[in-house]
């Protein structure tokens, strides 16, 4: 059984999400968005311990808290190689919206479609979901119907395809992917509530 903790910080109140094993009390923190110690604190004052930082993408205001908190914690961080660029390039393009983020660590596991990643007795697999930023993926949550998609679904709306390094047709390909998922599927997306993927297809104006 899993836990799971929404945590908006940052100037763009980008959610965080901390993934916890119930019966290890191991955890993964998906997209350190900010305020990297303040994660690791709120881990800890819940018995947990961070053993994963996991990168949907690496947009500034997803990375904004890396450099602590593997500082703090010194969990590996998995990322998609195609992403790395991006991510050595995140204090540059933070500062275009005079805002800071410290210099990025290295990170250490590449990710690929396909991959299994266990937190204590939890399996996440890697969908590879490009389109929104290069190397962008999501972490599917199989066992209990649960999607860490970063910025490619919100509720009512889709990821952005205007940035540096977006692609239109790969957003579309990727959310066709993710609509084959069971329409229980909860979304947990990088900004705003959580929806699902019924209530996606159903009403989201940018998949009908």
């Amino acid at each position: 059984m899993s836990e799971i903790h929404q945590l908006p910080l940052g100037p763009l109140q980008t959610n965080c999400y901390i993934l916890a094993c119930t019966k290890t009390k191991q955890a993964a923190v998906i997209d350190p968005s900010w305020n990297g110690r303040q994660i690791a604190t709120f881990a800890t004052e819940r018995g947990y311990t961070i053993t994963h930082i996991l990168l949907t993408h690496t947009h500034f205001d997803h990375v904004g808290g890396l450099a602590e908190l593997k500082e703090t914690t010194n969990a590996p961080i998995y990322v998609h190689p195609e992403a790395i660029p991006m991510l050595e390039h995140a204090p540059q393009a933070a500062a275009l919206w005079n805002l800071q983020v410290p210099p990025p660590p290295k990170p250490d596991i590449m990710l690929a479609a396909g991959d299994k990643i266990e937190i204590g007795t939890l399996t996440l697999e890697v969908l590879y979901t490009p389109g929104h930023a290069p190397g962008h993926v999501c972490f599917y949550l199989a066992a209990e119907n649960v999607l860490f998609d970063g910025d490619v679904l919100f509720q009512g709306s889709i990821g952005r395809f205007d940035l540096p390094g977006s692609d239109y047709q790969q957003l579309m390909n990727s959310l066709q992917k993710l609509l084959q998922l069971p329409d229980a599927t909860q979304v947990l997306s990088g900004h705003g509530p959580a929806t699902t993927i019924g209530q996606e297809k159903q009403w989201n104006p940018f998949l009908q």
